[in-house]
């Protein structure tokens, strides 16, 4: 069993940033392949980001060169940093641990474990 915390979201204007951290349980962490995804109001959950078990990261095409993910395994813990954010980035981020392998690291299906969520407001 793994579990996630996330925090960080809040309220900030366009063109600002903000960091999210997922905070995870288990020994072996640092084997996790980790992702970041996002929900707006009304919309379907989509991908924004993944760290791999091999240290590939890969980012959604609406959040590269804005968005950076990184992980300190010391602390069991995965940041998304998000920079230059717009208003459209406004959602409830969550992170995930994949379990399966079948599809591809950009699908929520292949994820077995999730954070509650953490609510990012971007104002124009």
């Amino acid at each position: 069993q793994v579990q996630l915390v996330e925090s960080g979201g809040g309220l900030v204007q366009a063109g600002g940033s903000l960091r999210l951290s997922c905070a995870a349980s288990g020994r072996t962490f640092s084997s996790y392949a980790i992702g970041w995804f996002r929900q707006a109001p009304g919309k379907e959950r989509e991908f924004v980001a993944h760290f791999s078990r091999t240290g590939s990261t890969y980012y959604a095409d609406s959040v590269k060169g804005r968005f950076t993910i990184s992980r300190d395994n010391a602390k069991n813990t995965v940041y998304l940093q998000m920079n230059s954010l717009e208003p459209e980035d406004t959602a409830v981020y969550f992170c995930a641990v994949r379990t399966r392998f079948t599809t591809a690291y950009y699908n929520p299906p292949d994820y077995g474990y999730w954070g509650q969520g953490t609510q990012v407001t971007v104002s124009s």
